[in-house]
C-alpha cells in the first residue's frame, strides 16, 4: 500500500488498499484534531499523516491508523517536553539525590 505522506509516494496509483484500513475524510481528522481541513492536507504533505486523493473531483482521505499514530506521537513529545522542563527547574543536589530539596517556586 502507497499513501502520500509516506516516503515511497512516487505519484502511481496505489493497489487496492486492504479491508482493514479505515479511510477518514480531511474535514473528520481536522474536526478530531481541531484543526482546520489546510491544516491536514499539510500534514500529509509533511509526511506525518499517511493519505491519499481518491475520486473525482479527487478528495483527500486519511489513513485512520495514522491519525492514532500521530496523536500518540504528539503525547510523547508533550510527555518528553514536560520532563525537559522539570528537570530544568531542579537543583543539582535534587537531581542528584543529595541536598535540600527546594520548593517549586
Amino acid at each position: 500500500m502507497v499513501l502520500c505522506g509516506t516516503r515511497a509516494d512516487n505519484g502511481v496509483m496505489p493497489e487496492a488498499l486492504p479491508p482493514e484500513v479505515r479511510l477518514l475524510t480531511a474535514a473528520q481528522v481536522a474536526e478530531m484534531l481541531a484543526i482546520d481541513v489546510d491544516e491536514v492536507v499539510a500534514l500529509v504533505l509533511d509526511a506525518r499523516l499517511e493519505g491519499m486523493k481518491v475520486g473525482s473531483p479527487p478528495r483527500w482521505r486519511i489513513a485512520a491508523d495514522s491519525v492514532d499514530a500521530y496523536l500518540a506521537a504528539q503525547a510523547e513529545e508533550t510527555r518528553r517536553m514536560a520532563l525537559w522542563r522539570e528537570s530544568q527547574t531542579a537543583s543539582f543536589p535534587e537531581l542528584w539525590g543529595r541536598g535540600a530539596v527546594s520548593p517549586p517556586e
